[in-house]
């Protein structure tokens, strides 16, 4: 019989504020995060804003020789494992550590650290090239240094799927514990990726937001002016545990994940189908997971990058899968506060979905002014909520055609 799954630890650092006090205040404040890029001269950028996270300092998390030999993206997810693990008031002196896990998402992993090292490569040489270099930058990196700073000998896994990474990651974690292979998983995603190199290769797609004077205006999913999205940095840490085992050491629990599904559009190496099969297939697999039907589900964290064809084929799959009761659900993107963090984005969403469903509120979508015609739903606009959420779903769709969604239930 499988076990049941539930969330007892978060741990977050994101632009909209480190920390969960800060980052659900901001949330269901309609705080936005994005910003100027300050990390990097942006002059000859057509895209000069992201969500860049400003309130962090490693040391305050890591030893400061440790922290000099990982990339920020790594950076990222050691602190916000700590964060997630003293919160769920998880005891790894006392505990099994053979049986505690680490799965984690990242889309492109120390693009930093390439970005540095190959500056290095062609001004000084090869021989002046970090030992470091290639440890610093893997995508599994994240999840190493996570397993070796807590010790923690479970199963180790890293999911590269493009912004659907983290969410595949969490979806796996909760099959290592539904089929007994561990009783603790740590997991989430972490991404760093505003770097010139990589802001660079996302505004020659011209996939990018280009509103630089407003940048908190700047993403606006389901929005009829939304004319990209904008790149953000960070890593959200979820504790999932089995429910026998988060019960026997009388933790708090958040939610109940119960279901996962996956699918691919197999249709274009960037571009959503555009009618939103495969979207829909990985939401219909995760509420088949769940057990539920699909009039059980209340709100809708959705993937809504503030791209003109990916939102509109995100809600031709919402239609697909509701029928009538599409309209009656609560959706948002948080993106249009948080902006898109890539292969960390389903963690961070994930994470809002606990959030919302434990404090019975819904974040908004923020600048939301005027819906696209074809954008059709309640987008929950511009002001949060009050509502009890049963069940929630979040969505995460990559580049590649990955799509990968998560339904939340509230214990």
């Amino acid at each position: 019989m499988q076990k049941r799954v539930v969330i007892t630890g978060l741990g977050v650092i994101s632009p909209v504020g480190t920390g969960l006090e800060r980052f659900w205040s901001s949330l269901t404040g309609g705080i936005s995060g994005i910003r100027s890029v300050t990390r990097f001269d942006t002059t000859d950028f057509k895209t000069k804003i992201a969500g860049e996270v400003i309130d962090f300092e490693p040391s305050g998390y890591i030893d400061r020789k440790e922290a000099r030999r990982m990339d920020r993206f790594t950076q990222f997810a050691v602190a916000a494992a700590g964060m997630a693990i003293e919160d769920a008031a998880l005891d790894l002196e006392s505990a099994d550590r053979d049986r505690i896990g680490v799965i984690l998402g990242s889309g492109i992993g120390g693009i930093e650290t390439l970005e540095e090292q190959a500056g290095v490569l062609a001004g000084r040489g090869p021989g002046r090239v970090s030992p470091f270099f290639v440890p610093m930058m893997i995508a599994n990196m994240g999840a190493g240094q996570i397993a070796i700073n807590f010790r923690l000998r479970g199963p180790n896994i890293t999911s590269v799927t493009a912004c659907a990474s983290s969410s595949n990651a969490i979806g796996d974690a909760f099959k290592m514990l539904q089929w007994g292979h561990a009783d603790v998983m740590i997991t989430g995603g972490t991404e760093a990726p505003i770097t010139p190199l990589a802001l660079a290769g996302f505004c020659s797609m011209k996939a990018m937001s280009t509103r630089n004077e407003e940048p908190k205006r700047a993403s606006r999913p389901f929005d009829s002016s939304r004319d990209g999205f904008v790149v953000a940095e960070g890593s959200a840490i979820l504790v999932l545990e089995t429910l026998e085992h988060a019960l026997a050491r009388g933790a708090r629990i958040y939610a109940e994940l119960a279901g996962y599904g996956s699918s691919c559009d197999a249709y274009h190496i960037t571009a959503p189908d555009p009618e939103g099969g495969g979207a829909a297939n990985s939401m219909r697999a995760a509420i088949a997971d769940a057990g539920i039907e699909a009039e059980a589900v209340d709100y809708i964290n959705a993937h809504a990058t503030s791209t003109p064809p990916g939102d509109i084929a995100e809600v031709k799959a919402i239609k697909s899968v509701f029928g009538k009761h599409a309209y009656k659900l609560a959706v948002s993107s948080t993106k249009s506060m948080t902006g898109h963090l890539l292969g960390a984005a389903g963690g961070l969403e994930a994470m809002a979905c606990v959030l919302a469903i434990y404090n019975g509120i819904i974040p908004p979508t923020i600048n939301l002014e005027q819906p696209d015609p074809e954008c059709d739903l309640d987008f929950v606009p511009n002001t949060a909520r009050k509502a009890e959420i049963k069940v929630a779903l979040t969505n995460s769709f990559g580049f590649g055609g990955h799509n990968a969604t998560l339904a939340i239930k509230n214990f």
